[in-house]
């Protein structure tokens, strides 16, 4: 896997926009369109931003997704990931489509399918992907990620650790507002796409990186399965860097 290091947050952005830019770019020439799975949180504020600030990439040929939504969460609710989709890319670049998880649809179960059945429609082009500081990556933690699993979508319990991040980057005022369950891209659906663009800057990152990156792929640390992609490549600034061996690039 392509692994760099950045001094700083906005310098990480950049570089990941860029080399995901050219994905796009060559998706919309092979096919006059690109699809490509949106990870939404904090860690992709700076590249989400270097993306949709980018000039020559025509969002009205590109087709976006999310990865994951908490179950029973309005799209309005400040920590809904739909929310911060739209204000963060679709208020502002109009893609061609977008496709929203509805954590408070009323059947969970269908509307798992039908994401399931929108993301299997066509090969998807790029997936960014962030970790979690338990080693997540989507909504997939360590007791509920499955490597080979056989779904695209599904409906999953946070482990303790997941919430506890919630509230640590101020989604929620406490641990008990936290929604119990969420909706996620599986693992497998995950690395069904052709590229995947990982950016995980701040040292609360460091001991999950250090796990992705030099322990065993193994479901106990989701995140190390990208290592198995492909086309990963893994954007890191130097705090979340700090626990690695110096082996990886610097930039």
């Amino acid at each position: 896997m392509n692994t760099q290091v950045f001094d700083s947050k906005p310098a990480l952005g950049a570089a990941a926009a860029e080399q995901a830019a050219g994905i796009l770019l060559e998706a919309i020439r092979e096919r006059a369109r690109a699809r490509v799975i949106i990870a939404t949180g904090p860690s992709q504020n700076e590249v989400v931003d270097a993306l949709v600030a980018r000039n020559g990439l025509d969002w009205s040929r590109i087709e976006v997704f999310h990865m994951d939504e908490y179950v029973g969460i309005a799209a309005t609710h400040p920590a809904s990931f739909r929310r911060w989709l739209r204000t963060r890319v679709v208020e502002t670049v109009r893609p061609a489509a977008v496709h929203y998880l509805a954590g408070d649809a009323p059947d969970v179960a269908a509307e798992c399918s039908r994401y399931a059945a929108l993301l299997n429609a066509a090969p998807i082009d790029l997936c960014f992907i962030g970790f979690g500081e338990n080693g997540h990556i989507a909504f997939n933690d360590p007791h509920t990620a499955d490597f080979a699993d056989p779904l695209a979508v599904k409906r999953v319990t946070l482990d303790e650790a997941c919430r506890r991040q919630q509230v640590g980057e101020g989604h929620f005022a406490s641990l008990a507002a936290v929604p119990a369950e969420a909706i996620t891209l599986t693992c497998s659906a995950l690395m069904a796409a052709k590229a995947l663009i990982c950016c995980v800057p701040d040292r609360r990152k460091a001991a999950a990186v250090k796990r992705a990156l030099e322990g065993a792929i193994s479901p106990e640390c989701p995140a190390s399965l990208v290592r198995t992609h492909a086309r990963a490549s893994l954007y890191l600034d130097t705090q979340s860097a700090s626990l690695v061996a110096a082996a990886v690039g610097r930039a």
